[in-house]
């Protein structure tokens, strides 16, 4: 089935007076929804016993959990000592969400820096192989993880890009960032066959096994000529993308992905609005 969450805790998550959260558990339950992404993005810092304690607060809801690897992983940075601190930033996460009950570490690929695109390109999913190997090693393989559409041109983490990465091994399978794909293609998603076209690509690419349940993230950005500038709320009438049409490509595609609202500060209620479009349809 698919899956609506928020990522991270909405503002009215706090004006409610929660603070913890274990208690975002039942608070995304309360709302009908079936996920939450939970962020690492300044560092995986976490006791094991809070770690615990919020596997148990989901498990107790049924509400899955995911998480999001800290936001400076670059595997194509050419300094290798540089580059092998992401290896521990996506692996330190991938042991925090069994211990939290999840299976799904998403993770921003890379930045091109001052080499040329497929430079940085290739080298990237030569570390991403050396990742796949590190997983295996560990015994991490039941886990799931997701490289990110990415929304700034300077970023490695085009559709066809992130496509290539999850060709690497069966453990990779792919974050599609709508807003990112839209702002870093200047407000390309707006029909139901926009977002067919690039879903299609990626399904006879990568099969139908690896994107039934495709991990995504959903919200408006603003962008400039240079990509992705911040994340905005539905309310926004300036960029896009809008949900419908994706809801309607989703459906005519019979695909079922974990589905997460990156919406500012209305996370949980942006996550519940698409779950009613949804299956409203």
């Amino acid at each position: 089935m698919i899956k609506f969450g928020p990522s991270g805790n909405s503002e009215s998550f706090y004006t409610e007076g929660f603070s913890h959260t274990e208690q975002a558990a039942s608070y995304v339950k309360k709302r009908g929804l079936d996920c939450f992404e939970y962020s690492f993005g300044r560092g995986v810092r976490m006791s094991d016993e809070t770690a615990h304690a919020i596997g148990e607060a989901f498990a107790r809801e049924g509400v899955e959990i995911s998480v999001h690897a800290p936001y400076f992983i670059n595997f194509a940075n050419p300094d290798d000592e540089m580059a092998s601190k992401s290896f521990g930033y996506v692996l330190d996460s991938a042991v925090m969400v069994r211990k939290m009950g999840g299976k799904r570490i998403v993770f921003h690929p890379a930045a091109q820096g001052k080499a040329k695109r497929e430079e940085a390109v290739a080298l990237t999913e030569e570390r991403l192989k050396k990742l796949r190997d590190l997983i295996y090693e560990q015994g991490l393989n039941d886990l799931i993880f997701c490289p990110e559409t990415m929304g700034k041109l300077a970023q490695i983490g085009t559709v066809e890009e992130i496509t290539r990465f999850c060709k690497i091994d069966p453990i990779f399978v792919p974050c599609i960032d709508f807003g990112h794909i839209n702002a870093r293609e200047q407000g390309s998603l707006k029909t139901v066959a926009d977002y067919k076209d690039r879903l299609a690509y990626m399904i006879a690419e990568l099969g139908m096994e690896k994107m039934k349940h495709f991990h995504a993230h959903f919200s408006k950005i603003m962008y400039s000529a240079k990509g992705e500038i911040k994340h905005l709320t539905f309310e926004d009438m300036v960029y896009g993308p809008e949900f419908e049409p994706l809801a309607v490509a989703l459906k005519e595609l019979e695909l079922e992905p974990y589905l997460v609202s990156e919406s500012a500060g209305k996370q949980a209620e942006e996550a519940e609005y698409m779950k009613k479009v949804y299956f409203s349809l």
